[in-house]
């Protein structure tokens, strides 16, 4: 039996969609901009402009015109020509934030919009908000508790051990390794400000950078985060503390994984 070797540089599954695919979102997605409804579609498409994640396109029928400001400008982009619009609802202004796509798109693109994500309020995936972009329909995310033992540490020092970790399996990244804050040593984190959002965790309540004797080095900046209040989808992770495989030495049953790429890190 023919057996297809694995790539030595990851132990994750890849993405599946490649750029410029088009599929039908049955969802129903809504967005707002200062306290006005620009759309309200059961009709989005899912358009890959990368491998990673979608962008929504909504039919130019479920768009509330009367927010379009057309700028009279066309693009040729990859997906056909494109009218370039504006925003303009509840005394915001946003230009330049829509395209909207004439007839001669490609399959699945032509008479839609696509709206710049920040450009809006806030966007809905039937009742509940979605944060940085749409969930990719073929991305699973499954918060696991173990019993393996799990050590994160950087330089030699130990940032956080534990035997009851949570993992979070996201395809696409290397697995996520969550440990109780009992189980972290706070003395080498420095919490920052930082803030970010995703999809599927939800928004974080906290970053750390990791301080390795009496300073923080470059390089060492917003290396460990928490969701205190997460989606319900990983619940499992409330309040737990992870850190980026891409620049923590992550041990599993004393075995030192490789160091993970993604494009987090460059």
């Amino acid at each position: 039996m023919h057996v297809t070797p694995l790539s030595s540089d990851r132990d994750y599954p890849q993405l599946i969609a490649e750029a410029n695919r088009v599929e039908p979102a049955p969802r129903r997605v809504r967005a707002t901009l200062g306290g006005e409804q620009i759309f309200d579609t059961v009709r989005a498409r899912y358009v890959w402009e990368w491998p990673f994640y979608p962008q929504y396109y909504v039919p130019v029928d479920d768009i509330d015109m009367r927010f379009l400001v057309d700028e009279q400008h066309d693009q040729h982009l990859r997906q056909g020509t494109a009218r370039r619009h504006g925003l303009r609802a509840g005394g915001q202004n946003r230009p330049g934030t829509v395209r909207v796509f004439a007839e001669e798109a490609i399959d699945g693109v032509a008479g839609t919009a696509r709206f710049d994500w920040q450009a809006l309020d806030a966007w809905y995936e039937e009742d509940e908000q979605v944060f940085v972009h749409p969930r990719n329909p073929y991305v699973r995310v499954d918060a696991l508790r173990s019993h393996r033992h799990v050590r994160a540490a950087l330089e030699g020092v130990t940032l956080a051990e534990t035997s009851t970790p949570v993992l979070v399996f996201e395809t696409g990244l290397p697995t996520r390794y969550y440990f109780d804050r009992t189980d972290v040593a706070f003395e080498h984190l420095v919490p920052t400000g930082t803030q970010t959002a995703c999809p599927y965790k939800g928004v974080t309540s906290g970053y750390w950078s990791i301080r390795i004797g009496d300073e923080v080095r470059d390089g060492d900046q917003d290396l460990a985060w928490a969701y205190d209040f997460p989606t319900r989808q990983v619940q499992p992770i409330a309040g737990l503390v992870a850190f980026y495989n891409e620049k923590i030495d992550i041990d599993i049953d004393g075995v030192r994984l490789p160091r993970a790429r993604t494009h987090f890190f460059s």
